[in-house]
């Protein structure tokens, strides 16, 4: 028996195809307010949590606002943590070193800003991310005139440090350990295991040196020196960037680094930190440097806008697509980083 509409009529074929049709597109719009709804609500969220936990005068009015707003002097803090490397996409939620290096000319161009203060938690990353934050501070020091202050956290070794040498002042908690002055570049070799299993790569290339640190097969003589003088030309320039933040001899800086770690307080005795102390320490070192007295106003280098994107981003990827990504594709990399996490 035919079924019947509304009407009472016979339900034709074309009904039954329309039906779908028109719920699908309810769903669509369905998600659509739903995610905009969200949107607005953590903005709402984001600006009257701020407002909740700082007087006027004392918010942290770059959370409001991406330009941030000109108010009096101010400490910028811009955390550095975990591994670092660029990012995956132009997404502009995502964390790399390009992100980073933004957040620092920003804040160097901010008027209110009159000291910028790195956070840094991190045993480094990829060679070409280190030094690309490097840069990003020995500009923006060159531009603005205004000093810049590291901060270590529970790790700042290898690319941490690195990035900490283009800084005015390091503060290290005793127990920060940093150090692993040096570079790395691993490669895995899976030729046992092809041959046990009865695999065998053929590649077809344009110069003997093309796969080189290939993981199907053991690496030449040839190719080991010729990666090893690649490792020493950049251990060469992490050391010159130690010695030159520094200012210590480059005989003396070769000599700490050997790729060994040391807590802050072994740092500070081998003059690698400035001083032992915490956060407040740090902020407090960035008010005087930057002639705005101790206990400064802080500001934050945080645009909500980027924050939301980010939180969505994991809830709907929960695994996190750039650490898949990094699994999929590990392969030889050129590093500045400290293995110990």
């Amino acid at each position: 028996m035919e079924e019947q509409n509304q009407q009472g009529k016979p339900e034709t074929v074309q009904d039954v195809r329309v039906r779908p049709t028109a719920t699908r597109y309810w769903l669509k719009a369905v998600a659509v307010l739903y995610a905009l709804s969200l949107a607005a609500a953590f903005m709402v969220a984001a600006k009257t949590d701020s407002a909740r936990k700082a007087k006027p005068d004392e918010m942290e009015l770059s959370k409001l606002s991406p330009l941030g707003s000109q108010g009096k002097g101010a400490v910028a803090i811009i955390p550095i943590f975990g591994a670092i490397y660029p990012s995956d996409s132009s997404r502009i939620w995502d964390r790399g070193g390009q992100q980073i290096a933004k957040r620092i000319k920003l804040a160097a161009e901010r008027k209110d800003v009159k000291a910028v203060l790195l956070d840094i938690n991190s045993p480094g990353g990829s060679v070409g991310s280190v030094q690309g934050i490097y840069s990003a501070i020995m500009r923006a020091k060159a531009e603005s005139k205004k000093p810049f202050v590291a901060h270590f956290g529970d790790v700042s070794a290898s690319g941490g440090y690195y990035v900490a040498a283009a800084c005015d002042k390091i503060v290290a908690e005793p127990g920060t350990i940093t150090g692993s002055i040096g570079v790395i570049f691993s490669v895995s070799n899976f030729a046992g295991l092809m041959n046990k299993v009865g695999m065998r790569n053929e590649a077809i290339k344009s110069g003997k040196f093309k796969d080189i640190g290939s993981p199907v097969r053991d690496m030449t003589p040839e190719e080991r020196k010729l990666l090893q003088g690649l490792i020493d030309d950049t251990y060469a320039q992490f050391v010159d960037a130690v010695a030159a933040g520094r200012r210590m001899p480059v005989e003396e800086v070769r000599t700490l680094a050997d790729g060994r770690i040391y807590t802050g307080r072994q740092a500070f005795e081998l003059k690698l930190v400035d001083k032992l102390g915490d956060l407040q320490d740090a902020i407090d070192i960035a008010g005087e440097m930057g002639k705005i007295g101790r206990n400064p106003r802080v500001v934050r280098e945080v645009d909500p806008l980027e924050q939301f994107f980010s939180i969505l981003d994991s809830k709907i990827n929960p695994l996190g697509g750039s650490a898949v990504e990094h699994a999929l594709n590990a392969g030889p990399r050129l590093e500045y980083r400290w293995y110990g996490i």
